[in-house]
Order: structure tokens, then sequence, then C-alpha cells
């Protein structure tokens, strides 16, 4: 009986201003995928994807180098910075078609590259078209860190988006996955809610966090936020339907008023209007009618780029051969 070819895997590595992590990171992803090969569950036509998000440094150049010194690292260049999700969509679709499986990883490392042995084991062996890389715990991260992240995911779950816990963007996805992937066309893009919705099989690896292994941190808090918003009013309307539920609580609250407001002028008694409770009822409706102003301009400001139906990222350079 012929023996089935190794399935060629491509690592996906978006790439932001990491001139510094690059020359790091590479050797160590093209040792892991070498000793795949050694294992028998990767090809030798495997390669490494960078995906140079409009970086302001010299990371293109560097891609460049590291292809020049092994053909096996290959790279894209968007024509501005669009942002990690988009950077990381776009080497996903350069590599479609030319891969058995893809996996994303970001070029800092602190997601453990030894997680990806497990993932293709999981998917050559045990037949996985999607497989999660979960962190083991977050000991590593600070009290604020740790504090902030699980608020992330409990604000996502509460709102009603469905992610996987402690799991960013590192995973394995098969070709299948990624032509699936490709269907979703919305140019709001949050990876981490899309894929969940695609289903097929799916398994999960964990590993432990590790230290950056060059540069500086590309998420900071902010981006964090910016980041559960566009994934929260991306794949749930649950914000405008608890604007509606605070409508009614706030208008029984107003009827409960009317009625002692009624009760007092008919009895004499409290007639008069107190200054501190007609700014506390000002201050507050207005502030719930601009909270629910800014909750529905959400959602119409992304109504409005999906209508537009603009390219999502444009391809400047690549290098291939």
């Amino acid at each position: 009986m012929e023996q089935a070819p190794l399935p060629v895997i491509a690592i996906v590595v978006p790439c932001y201003n990491e001139q510094e992590a690059l020359p790091v990171a590479a050797p160590v992803l093209l040792d892991v995928l070498n000793r795949m090969v050694a294992m028998g569950l990767a090809s030798p036509e495997s390669y490494v994807m960078c995906v140079d998000d409009g970086s302001r440094d010299a990371t293109w150049a560097v891609i460049a180098q590291l292809h020049a010194s092994d053909r096996r690292i290959k790279g894209i260049a968007l024509a501005h910075n669009r942002g990690h999700q988009y950077a990381l969509l776009a080497g996903l679709t350069s590599v479609m078609n030319r891969c058995d499986a893809a996996i994303s990883i970001d070029a800092d490392l602190q997601d453990d590259p030894e997680a990806m042995i497990e993932m293709v084991r999981l998917f050559v062996l045990g037949g996985k078209e999607v497989v999660y890389g979960v962190r083991a715990s977050r000991a590593t991260d600070t009290a604020f860190k740790r504090g902030t992240a699980h608020a992330f995911y409990t604000f996502q779950r509460i709102m009603g988006l469905e992610t996987v816990y402690d799991h960013a963007d590192y995973r394995l996805m098969s070709n299948r996955a990624l032509q699936l992937l490709a269907e979703y066309g919305e140019s709001n893009i949050f990876l981490r809610g899309i894929v969940p919705q695609i289903g097929l099989d799916t398994a999960m690896v964990t590993y432990d966090r590790r230290v950056r292994v060059a540069g500086e941190s590309k998420y900071p808090l902010s981006k964090m936020l910016a980041l559960s918003v566009d994934g929260i009013t991306s794949f749930s309307a649950r914000p405008m339907r608890w604007i509606f539920f605070a409508g009614v609580i706030i208008f029984c609250l107003t009827f409960l008023v009317a009625l002692y407001v009624l009760v007092s002028y008919f009895f004499g008694s409290h007639t008069s209007a107190g200054w501190s409770s007609l700014m506390l009822s000002v201050w507050f409706l207005g502030s719930m009618i601009l909270m629910a102003i800014g909750v529905v301009g959400e959602y119409i400001g992304k109504i409005f780029v999906e209508v537009k139906h603009r390219p999502r990222f444009a391809i400047k350079s690549e290098i291939r051969d």
C-alpha cells in the first residue's frame, strides 16, 4: 500500500516592527520544522510565511535577508498597516491551497513553538482540522495583566461572544478550514470569534507562556480593549438588547417616581422639587442616552464599513521563490 505524502505545513507569522525579534525567531521556527520532518510529521517543503504589516522599521529587509539565507522563509508585505487581525488573515489567505495545514504564531514567540509539534501530530494522526493553542496558566503574568485578561474573556462571554478561553491566535488550521475561513467576507475581522464558528473536528494543546524573545509588546491594554469591543460588536447584538432592557427599567422607575409626585401633590406634602434629585436625574438620563447613542453608533459604523465592500488588505510585495 502506497504511503500518503507528508503534509506541507506553513507557519504564518504576522510582523509589525519586528526587526529585532525575527532574526531570533526564524531559526527557532525552522528548527521546529526540521524536527517535524525528521519525525515524519511534515514534508521537507514546509515553510515559514512572514507577513509585514506595514512596519516602520527594517522588518521587510530582515525578511528578505532571512529568505536569502534559507528559501523556506517566505514573505508578503502589506501596502500599509492594517492591524494584527488583517495581517494574520492576509498570511492565512496567501498560504491557502499551498499547504495542507497552517499554524499562526506571533514573531515574539511568547506562544511556545514546541506546541506546534503536538498540533501537527493531532492533525496528521488524529485527523483534527483546527487545533487551538491554549495557555496552561497565567502564573507568569502580573496581577494586573492576569486580572485584565480574565475580565477580557468574561466580558466577552457576558456579551454573547463565544471564544476559546486563554486562546489568542496561536492555532493550526487545515487547508479545508482555511477555505471555509475565506468564505467569511466581513471587513470587521475578529478571528478568535470566526474560527470557532467554522466547526470541523477540533482539539486543544496547552503550553506555558514564555518571555518575549526581543522587542516590545504590540498589544497594550488599549488595543486589548479595542479588540474586545470589535469582537463583541461583530458577533453579538446583546449590547443593544441591554440598552432596551435598561430603558424598560428606567421607565418603571420613572413610573414609580410619577406616582410619588402625584401622591405628594394631592396630599400636600413634599411638593417642592429638590435640586439634588433633579440634577441626579438629568445627569443619569443624559449619560444613559449618550451611552445608548455610542453603542448604536458603533454598530452603525460597522455597517458603514461593511456595505462599502472595500478590500480588507493590499499586498505590496511578495517573496515566494
